[in-house]
């Protein structure tokens, strides 16, 4: 899924900076570049939308992880960028895509 979702990102013109990115706080799918601004991406996968498909195992404790991982890539880096956290949910056989933007607010 993170393969499909890099690719398909990649096509609307964002470039990957780094997969897989980790921290002592959590890990971070995909982090890509829109310009200069710096998108930190999760990668949902699910076979169906039952249950309540992708979207909704990105729990409260999950976005907490990623906004700290965040925060420690972002660390190292001056000026501080502008930055959003999206994800790309991959549902299906075959599979359908859907990038959601500023799907966790900080």
């Amino acid at each position: 899924a993170e393969t499909l979702a890099a690719d398909f990102l990649c096509s609307k013109g964002l470039r990957i900076a780094t997969r897989n990115y980790r921290s002592r706080y959590g890990e971070i799918d995909l982090i890509a570049r829109e310009g200069t601004t710096v998108v930190f991406v999760e990668v949902r996968s699910r076979a169906s939308e039952t249950y309540g498909g992708a979207a909704a195992s990105i729990t409260t404790a999950k976005r907490q992880k990623l906004i700290k991982t965040a925060r420690h890539y972002l660390a190292g880096i001056t000026p501080l960028p502008p930055c959003r956290f999206d994800a790309v949910l991959v549902t299906g056989d075959p599979p359908h895509i859907e990038w959601i933007r500023k799907a966790i607010e900080d």
